[in-house]
């Protein structure tokens, strides 16, 4: 018996693959973007080295863009020098979006594929089917030097999701309680597997938050089956054909279940995202709201902001800055009237990037103040001074928090 990884690494690989085992597979796609590809290049250059597949690279310029400084600004310089002295075709500038959501849109991610990053939030991909990895510079050097990288096979848990979500539940309160249940390294160096009748209803945009999620839980990967919500949204995108596998029954190291319809939603409260209480309990007050990120920027996000926001304002004092987590998403909330409904209410639309989530800009925090966030970490600091405060919430939760001026269970105004 064996899992869905297990299988794909055997495939990559070329042998018989077990939890615990060290292989070396085949790299299907790279992913490098702005604030590590210097470093990368750097990496190639003291080996005396080179790309050995360079057209299964793929470059995003999304976090530090764009440019707000001269640093920021040589940093994406960088990457394009990469780009163009090693023929990196797939080079996603300024203004494409977030790496995490411009690899699927653009069919860079395929079912049974062994996708590695410099971004720790690569399992966000896991939610096509892929086994996929965030990894450093160095290792991103050696793996585009010998086209394959080393990998310790992990175990997989299987997390059963059952029941009906409530309303004004998502995937976000989902995930928030899965890391509440099991630690911020409760499943370490473990992938997670998601299934259960949950997924069945499941849009991928939601799916992405829970792989995306996953690494806040310590896994080193996440994977949801292959399924007809799957192959839809990738109808007409991929560049390749998919090989889909699937976990046998039983191969799973441990399962956990959760009955969604016992749901609510949920609020993680400053400094870790395994603080989790209901947003009914929280009542802090906030400087800034943020809809964005990779885990949060989508167009489902966005819809649901617009909904809670419509023919309402953002309270005085509050800063609600949203970033489209791509240019496609942004597009499709402009022809859906979206953007509209969100600048009529008081917010701020940024260009499609990672923005304020990692602290960088478009939003960094002063002293002090407190925002909510549809982000992935609220560790001291991640989001600007260490004395700020960052919560973190669904969509539905952040957009209503922005019209009280204080965290509140979005059923309350919705």
């Amino acid at each position: 018996m064996k899992t869905a990884v297990e299988k794909i690494l055997s495939r990559a690989s070329g042998r018989d693959a077990e939890a615990g085992d060290i292989v070396e597979a085949e790299i299907d796609v790279y992913m490098i973007h702005d604030p590590m590809g210097a470093l990368v290049d750097d990496a190639l250059r003291d080996s005396c080295g080179e790309p050995r597949h360079p057209e299964r690279v793929v470059a995003v310029q999304d976090h530090f863009v764009p440019a707000k400084d001269i640093e920021s600004a040589n940093l994406s310089k960088r990457l394009r020098e990469f780009c163009s002295k090693w023929g990196v075709k797939h080079h996603y500038d300024v203004g494409w979006g977030i790496c995490h959501v411009v690899l699927p849109e653009e069919g860079h991610a395929a079912p049974g594929d062994v996708i590695v990053g410099t971004d720790s939030h690569m399992p966000t991909l896991g939610a096509l089917g892929t086994f996929s990895v965030g990894i450093g510079a160095t290792e991103m050097a050696a793996a585009l030097i010998m086209g394959k990288l080393w990998f310790r096979v992990p175990e997989t848990i299987l997390v059963k999701l059952d029941g009906s979500l409530p309303e004004m539940v998502f995937a976000k309160d989902i995930i928030l309680k899965l890391i509440s249940m099991i630690g911020v390294d409760g499943a370490n160096y473990k992938a997670l597997e998601f299934n259960g009748s949950i997924l069945k209803v499941m849009e991928m945009d939601e799916r992405f938050v829970l792989t995306n999620m996953s690494v806040e839980a310590g896994a080193k990967t996440a994977i949801i089956p292959v399924d007809d919500v799957t192959l839809s949204y990738l109808n007409g995108r991929l560049r390749r054909a998919p090989r889909p596998e699937y976990s046998d029954d039983g191969s799973h190291s441990d399962e956990i279940s959760i009955d969604v319809s016992s749901l609510e939603p949920l609020v993680a409260i400053p400094h870790s995202p395994a603080n989790v209480k209901p947003a009914s309990e929280v009542d802090a007050e906030i400087d800034q709201a943020f809809i964005g990120s990779c885990t949060g920027g989508r167009l489902k996000d966005l819809e649901v902001a617009a909904r809670i926001l419509r023919g309402r304002r953002v309270k005085e004092g509050v800063r609600l800055i949203v970033i489209p987590a791509s240019r496609r998403i942004y597009l499709e909330a402009l022809r859906r009237g979206i953007i509209d409904i969100l600048i009529e209410s008081g917010a701020t639309i940024g260009p499609p990037s990672c923005g304020p989530c990692l602290g960088a800009h478009l939003g960094v925090l002063a002293e002090g103040e407190v925002a909510i966030s549809t982000s992935n970490r609220n560790f001291r600091g991640r989001m600007g001074h260490p004395e700020s405060r960052v919560y973190l919430a669904s969509a539905a939760t952040v957009a209503a928090s922005a019209v009280e001026g204080r965290i509140v269970d979005p059923r309350v105004i919705a």
